[in-house]
């Protein structure tokens, strides 16, 4: 990784990307530290400590959401919405036919950005709304107030969208990753410091705490970086066939199968299914409804984790099933006379398929299942703070993989340029 960023930094062309990225960066960092007037940020601060789905949301925006700055929303409502929008794109057949168009796609893009900036003025809004009743968020409630205040965060989500396209045309990685990536990462110097505090200064852990903390982040980091660049290849060979007086075809391939193709989506639609009935009980900490949530189905319960762990099976298997189309595969593999050896074209190649693709899933699902659960649990049984989740990582993992895979790319392209000019 080191190595790649060394010699990508000695060429003219990518040193340039990755200054321009890294000016973008520091941009977003500094807006993080721009609040937004009329609220008090102290207050939201409180709140996002409190509520497991706000502290999430202050680590995806970089402490952004506890300072409450033009950026607190980040680009998580853009993230819901490229979602919502790939959903309805399977359910909704004038949008499934758009998105196979030649323009389909930037029209794809074009909705799904105005979706996600629409869902950052409902959610900031919502947000402010739901917290001011109890922690008094808004310094002079009113439409003035609350209207700035939505137009203000909807604006910051829309430039962070507008900046992740730049980064993606003009910088290296993908943009939005990019984002998220530097909004975790800046969260680790302030959960590093804090304990280090906890076993030199108010002695809250004992001195094997760093040792043990060491040892699971590093294996946390291996068995991401293992399972993210694991590949399963189904062989393809394509048969010959004589045009005029050419024989074309003949040739092998394969089709890469990820062991974990659906990433860190249904660890982050699991997490915030079971954290939205604490959150809204939150707001009424008396009633029946969360008396019996923290009791039987909170955090720490048994039942938490298994629905937790049935969710994230469920969620793998869904977006599975709309990212991967085993029949069209087959149909496309049959029409260009290539076949999977031992395997009959047609349906017995997509039932060969769909059976590769669960057994993927599955292994997916358990790998996400360990990655959300085991490392809460063994910080549990030692007394320790969840200084970082299992979304964290994975996506800290992931991103650098991606963005070292590129610039690995970009010095081979410009290799070829050189060789050929």
């Amino acid at each position: 990784m080191f190595r790649t960023l060394i010699n990508a930094w000695k060429i003219k062309d990518i040193r340039t990307k990755m200054l321009f990225t890294l000016l973008l960066v520091v941009i977003y960092r500094f807006g993080n530290f721009i609040p937004i007037p009329g609220v008090d940020a102290s207050q939201i601060a409180s709140a996002a400590a409190e509520y497991d789905i706000l502290s999430f949301l202050n680590l995806l925006t970089g402490g952004g959401f506890g300072e409450f700055s033009i950026f607190a929303m980040g680009v998580s409502p853009y993230i819901t919405g490229s979602i919502i929008i790939q959903l309805l794109t399977i359910a909704i057949p004038a949008l499934e036919r758009l998105s196979k168009e030649e323009d389909g796609r930037a029209k794809i893009e074009q909705i799904t950005r105005y979706t996600g900036i629409g869902l950052a003025l409902v959610q900031s809004l919502g947000i402010v709304a739901g917290l001011n009743s109890t922690y008094n968020v808004v310094l002079n409630p009113g439409f003035v107030s609350y209207a700035t205040i939505g137009i203000v965060a909807t604006a910051g989500t829309a430039f962070l969208v507008w900046m992740g396209e730049r980064i993606t045309e003009k910088g290296v990685g993908n943009g939005i990753s990019m984002i998220i990536f530097v909004s975790i990462v800046s969260r680790l110097p302030q959960y590093v410091i804090s304990l280090f505090r906890g076993v030199f200064v108010s002695t809250t852990y004992k001195w094997w705490v760093l040792p043990v903390m060491l040892i699971i982040f590093l294996v946390l980091i291996a068995g991401v970086t293992a399972v993210d660049k694991a590949v399963r290849r189904i062989p393809v060979q394509y048969a010959k066939r004589v045009v005029g007086r050419k024989l074309y075809g003949g040739q092998s391939t394969n089709i890469p199968m990820k062991a974990n193709a659906n990433g860190v989506l249904p660890l982050i639609f699991a997490m915030t299914i079971m954290q939205v009935p604490g959150m809204i009980g939150q707001f009424w900490p008396n009633g029946g409804f969360y008396q019996f949530y923290m009791q039987y189905l909170g955090e720490g319960t048994v039942a938490y984790y298994i629905i937790y762990a049935l969710l994230i099976v469920g969620f793998s298997y869904f977006y599975s099933t709309i990212s991967f189309n085993p029949i069209e595969i087959s149909k496309n593999l049959q029409q260009n006379g290539g076949f999977i050896p031992g395997i009959r074209p047609g349906r017995p190649t997509s039932d060969y398929l769909s059976k590769i693709s669960n057994r993927l899933t599955l292994f997916g699902a358990f790998f996400l299942m360990i990655l959300a659960i085991v490392p809460t649990l063994l910080m549990s049984a030692f007394g320790l703070q969840n200084f970082f989740a299992a979304t964290s990582i994975l996506i800290m993992v992931s991103v650098a993989l991606e963005t070292a895979a590129q610039l690995e790319s970009l010095m081979l392209m410009r290799h070829y340029k050189g060789f050929l000019g």
